[in-house]
């Protein structure tokens, strides 16, 4: 295991490593983070094969942006300009996602806080460190083979949770995106990035420990690492859904 390994897993509070009491032929056979912790999580193996389709989402009440056929540069020169939504009015610009734009993986979070309204960016701040510790304890890095975005385009005022019409305005560009993209697996960090893309209010503990089904792409659901900074009790739970994530890409 190298520096940057040790250092991701003492961010989840996952260091010193998980190891199987054994031999110490088993315990030297451990040559990644993900090894110690895979026969554990072998229990949940029902996650990657138990499927659940979304459900339809209902029609808001707004003038959707139709952007079904648009390129990537078209794609991103209509959200800076949008207005559709009373929440451009109140942040400093849009933020539209970052990364690979060929990517395997897709990181949704639920929109800019006050770091990514200022730097056009999502997840820069404390909450955005602990992604990037999050990918590297699977041995994933930030624009590599990795696309972070989020629900909504622009930061609400104060943080607070994203509006229904506010997420229905934005809906259109995240599902273009994920069309132009074509992702193996797509994350959801946390409940309001779930819910939205499933379709169906639900719990997020009703959500994990299940692959769901986006349009034909597999969608895992796990905790928001702003929650995790909150409550970094759920910090192992989080690396089990990181392994499953791993585990399904890997099969």
């Amino acid at each position: 295991m190298n520096i940057r390994d040790e250092s991701a897993l003492r961010e989840l509070n996952l260091y010193p490593l998980w190891v199987r009491r054994g031999t110490a032929a088993e315990v030297e056979s451990v040559s990644t983070p993900l090894a110690p912790v895979v026969e554990t999580y072998n229990a949940n193996a029902a996650m990657v094969t138990t499927i659940s389709k979304p459900a339809p989402s209902p029609t808001p009440n707004i003038d959707m942006p139709d952007v079904g056929a648009l390129s990537w540069p078209q794609l991103k020169a209509q959200v800076k300009e949008c207005t559709t939504c009373k929440l451009r009015a109140g942040c400093t610009q849009t933020v539209f996602g970052v990364g690979d734009e060929k990517a395997d993986w897709l990181f949704v979070g639920e929109g800019p806080g006050a770091d990514e309204d200022a730097r056009g960016e999502p997840f820069v701040g404390q909450a955005g460190k602990l992604l990037d510790n999050m990918l590297a304890a699977i041995q994933l890095k930030r624009g590599n083979n990795v696309y972070i975005a989020n629900i909504v385009k622009c930061r609400p005022p104060g943080n607070r949770t994203p509006e229904s019409d506010e997420i229905a305005a934005c809906l259109p560009y995240l599902r273009q995106q994920i069309a132009l993209i074509r992702p193996k697996l797509i994350v959801a960090l946390g409940k309001t990035a779930a819910t939205s893309l499933l379709g169906r209010d639900a719990t997020l503990g009703s959500l994990r420990g299940t692959l769901h089904d986006f349009n034909g792409t597999p969608l895992l659901v796990t905790f928001h690492p702003a929650y995790l900074l909150r409550s970094p009790a759920e910090k192992a739970k989080a690396w089990q859904d990181l392994c499953c994530a791993r585990q399904k890409m890997l099969s």
